[in-house]
């Protein structure tokens, strides 16, 4: 019987609830997905690069692509069971944010560095990212896949946390999700947890660097 995505980040401990978290975005809510504790666990990581794999294995595939930092775990063990499926070598590669742009982490650009762009000229290309609530990353890696002359086949993240926003039809592409785990997530400005005075976890996530430029204002 195939695993469940979401029964695995539950034994591993990978989801938090019932606290205030704040998210990559910017957005607040109560439900995280602390996908760093995921991988130290070669073997767990080395699980859901397979499920990625078993998922795509009949897909005409050269490389698979995906945001630094999580991503590119992801993408090292998707690749490797895809090239023992399919019986050839897909390359893995990822982008990296622009650090040249004065734009904020969730707004600035992904790019190829160290050559990986001419490694998706003229091949097709999975897209995969390890969590997706607004979709802005899968766009920017699909954006640089699509610049440097790639064709992106498909997208695929381990869990999407909002379906209702990040779907085939806003991205453009076939995207799929190995587990859909519903996290509501809001402005700042509009947190209930935040009028509520729910201190915010410092421990995961971007609460302290939140706070930090709070402090600042």
């Amino acid at each position: 019987m195939a695993k469940d995505i979401i029964d695995v980040l539950k034994e591993v401990g990978a989801i938090i609830t019932d606290s205030h978290f704040v998210y990559t975005s910017g957005r607040h809510g109560s439900v995280y997905i602390n996908k760093d504790i995921i991988y130290p666990h070669t073997k767990i990581t080395s699980e859901i690069g397979e499920m990625f794999a078993e998922k795509f294995k009949d897909e005409d595939i050269d490389v698979v692509a995906a945001p630094a930092v999580g991503g590119v775990i992801l993408s090292q063990w998707t690749a490797y069971h895809l090239s023992n499926l399919k019986n050839k070598e897909i390359l893995s590669v990822y982008t990296e944010k622009d650090k040249g742009t004065l734009a904020s982490a969730a707004e600035s650009e992904h790019i190829f560095r160290r050559g990986y762009d001419k490694l998706v000229k003229g091949k097709k290309v999975l897209v995969l990212e390890d969590l997706t609530n607004t979709g802005i990353s899968l766009r920017k890696v699909i954006e640089a896949v699509k610049l440097n002359g790639g064709e992106v086949a498909a997208a695929c993240v381990m869990v999407n946390r909002n379906p209702d926003a990040v779907s085939s039809e806003s991205l453009g592409i076939p995207f799929s999700a190995l587990g859909v785990f519903h996290a509501e997530a809001v402005a700042a400005k509009d947190c209930q947890l935040c009028k509520n005075n729910v201190p915010i976890n410092t421990s995961v996530g971007h609460g302290k660097k939140f706070l930090a430029e709070k402090k600042t204002k």
